[in-house]
């Protein structure tokens, strides 16, 4: 069953759009044969997913008008969509939802196509899947095992092929465990880019919605779909994106810190994942895990866990019996600790984060098992507070410190199940993450979802001959056209300004309305706000070629002294034009404004 990847979507609808009705049924179908029945615990009615269609096709009829055109998604069931009930897979606490989370609306507007929504770990307290009333979705290459959780169901959708991408959260892992699980790729963004307005909170100063997809590629275009500042969240952060050098420094686990808790085909499947990193050209450095393992102590045996009951509180003292067992223990157990012990956690961590920061000067980005095992759903059941813990080895301490990650498929054990690693950058290092990640994942050969799908080609096409641009307006990340670069291919490189002697006007009479640059030698400005962006080499020259007058390419000069081809303007279409060059850039404006 092939899967449902973004570029074969896309050939079929730029061929016929039409077609978007025959997937419709494709997936309609795909579900209806599915063996597992945990997936999901509500879903869109077929009739109304049907009319979505329709409503699509009629509103927008060119599929190359929106990034996701026609793309079948499901959501985690602790993520609100307009009318639909949420969860969280608790029965008691379920609400209908008034409007759609930030991310559920940014993926309408891009024209993607809700299926349902999916099982978890009650309240995502969990990364194993088997704590919901509503039954535990399996790992997709063995049913005696857990899929991963919290999670659960928005992973094995994508593995096995229902839809194209899923969304799910992730605090301590939840977005990663399941994607080594099943084969995937789990992308988690740097916490706060991505918003999590509209969604039940786990940890609410560290939960991240995240992507499950079958590529990189196809989880970055979605994450990118699902970026940019909210002012309804609080812990929202505006894309700031930093580099990585391509040849990078790679953190990986001394001999003493891999613990994989006697599973030694994993231990196995990690040495050679480093053995694999190395042959890219990336230089192999061991990196002193303690104070990182003691961050991710502080997820469940410290005062975060208060987090967890603040949450709930309420709704807890209430319906104490409403809960799993487990996850009522682990909560309540919160009860234990102090505002004094809260505070003193955060001193802790703070103190942590330094000597953290410390180590991470020695490498780039981290490379570490996703999960150090993976057990039966008889034995988590058995044992599921210790076992669950040997999950999140590796991943608690992510979020604490604001890291990005990106999860990929990286071997098969001699059983058959599974290996995963998770590459692990510093915030705001997504974009820098996302080719990185793509190339170790093609290098491994072990393609994606239930049938080990290739994507390698996806991956080489995102690698291959690649020319930058900087865009100074429209195409900004964030800004209206700026899909236009994502979709074909492009990553942000950088966030930086030009040289002193170029001024910025708001153009006259355009839809969308857009900037001028104008170089202007001898002037001394302040230098204004760009965006350096990569693209494949046949993807830039579509995007030139499609640039209308009056803006055109020509070289730009970056404060760093850097010559790049980007956007510029015609001198004559000044004519009714607003100079905006005090605001220092095309965003400042649009915000002053």
């Amino acid at each position: 069953m092939a899967l449902f990847t973004l570029t074969a979507l896309s050939a079929r609808y730029a061929e016929n759009p039409p077609t978007l009705l025959d997937v419709v049924e494709e997936v309609l179908a795909r579900i209806d044969a599915c063996d597992d029945p945990a997936i999901f615990i509500s879903r869109v009615a077929p009739a109304d997913l049907r009319d979505a269609a329709r409503d699509l096709l009629a509103r927008s009829p060119d599929p190359a008008s929106l990034p996701l055109w026609g793309v079948p998604y499901v959501v985690k069931d602790n993520i609100d969509v307009a009318g639909m009930e949420t969860t969280a897979a608790c029965p008691e606490y379920a609400y209908r939802a008034a409007k759609d989370a930030t991310v559920v609306a940014r993926l309408r507007a891009a024209g993607a196509l809700l299926v349902g929504k999916t099982n978890l770990d009650q309240f995502a307290t969990g990364l194993n899947g088997t704590r919901s009333p509503y039954g535990a979705p399996r790992c997709v290459f063995d049913r005696n095992y857990v899929s991963g959780g919290s999670s659960s169901g928005s992973a094995v959708a994508v593995a096995r092929g229902l839809v194209s991408f899923s969304l799910g959260t992730d605090t301590a892992g939840s977005g990663r465990v399941p994607a080594a699980f099943n084969n995937i790729v789990g992308v988690k963004p740097t916490p706060g880019l991505v918003p999590a307005t509209g969604v039940v909170p786990a940890c609410r100063s560290l939960d991240c919605v995240n992507v499950f997809a079958a590529s990189v590629a196809d989880g970055v275009a979605v994450r990118r779909v699902l970026d940019g500042f909210d002012a309804e969240d609080c812990y929202s952060v505006a894309p700031a994106q930093i580099s990585l050098p391509p040849q990078p420094r790679v953190g990986v686990l001394m001999a003493k810190h891999r613990e994989f808790f006697g599973d030694a085909e994993n231990a196995k499947l990690y040495a050679q994942a480093i053995a694999k990193a190395e042959s890219l050209g990336w230089t192999i450095v061991e990196f002193d895990y303690a104070p990182f393992a003691e961050i991710a102590a502080l997820l469940y045996e410290g005062p975060w866990l208060a987090e967890r009951l603040a949450a709930i509180e309420p709704f807890l003292a209430r319906n104490p019996g409403a809960l799993d067992p487990t996850v009522r223990g682990l909560i309540e157990s919160a009860k234990t600790f102090t505002a004094a012990d809260a505070f003193r956690g955060q001193y802790r961590l703070q103190e942590l984060l330094r000597v953290a920061a410390k180590e991470a000067e020695t490498f780039d980005l981290l490379l570490l098992p996703t999960s150090p095992t993976i057990h039966t759903v008889a034995a988590m059941r058995a044992d599921p507070v210790r076992l669950n813990a040997q999950f999140g080895r590796y991943t608690n301490f992510v979020n604490f410190c604001r890291m990005a990650a990106i999860a990929v498929p990286a071997g098969f054990r001699a059983d058959g199940l599974p290996f995963g690693v998770t590459l692990i950058g510093p915030a705001q290092s997504d974009e820098a993450l996302a080719p990185l990640a793509a190339a170790f994942h093609a290098a491994m050969g072990c393609g994606a979802g239930a049938t080990r799908e290739p994507v390698v080609g996806q991956a080489q096409a995102q690698l291959g001959d690649r020319i930058e641009i900087v865009v100074v307006g429209a195409h900004l990340s964030g800004q209206p056209l700026n899909w236009q670069l994502t979709q074909g291919g492009g990553w942000l490189v950088e966030a930086t300004r030009t040289a002193p002697d170029y001024r910025l006007y708001a153009l006259a009479n355009t839809a969308p309305p857009k900037p001028g640059l104008i170089h202007e030698p001898g002037f001394s400005g302040p230098g204004l706000e760009v965006e350096v962006w990569s693209l494949p080499a046949e993807s830039f020259g579509r995007f030139v070629n499609a640039i209308p007058a009056p803006l055109g390419v020509g070289k730009v000069m970056l404060a760093s002294g850097r010559q790049i081809t980007g956007f510029l303007c015609e001198s004559h279409a000044l004519a009714g034009a607003r100079e905006i060059t005090e605001f220092g850039g095309w965003r400042a404006f649009l915000n002053a404004g």
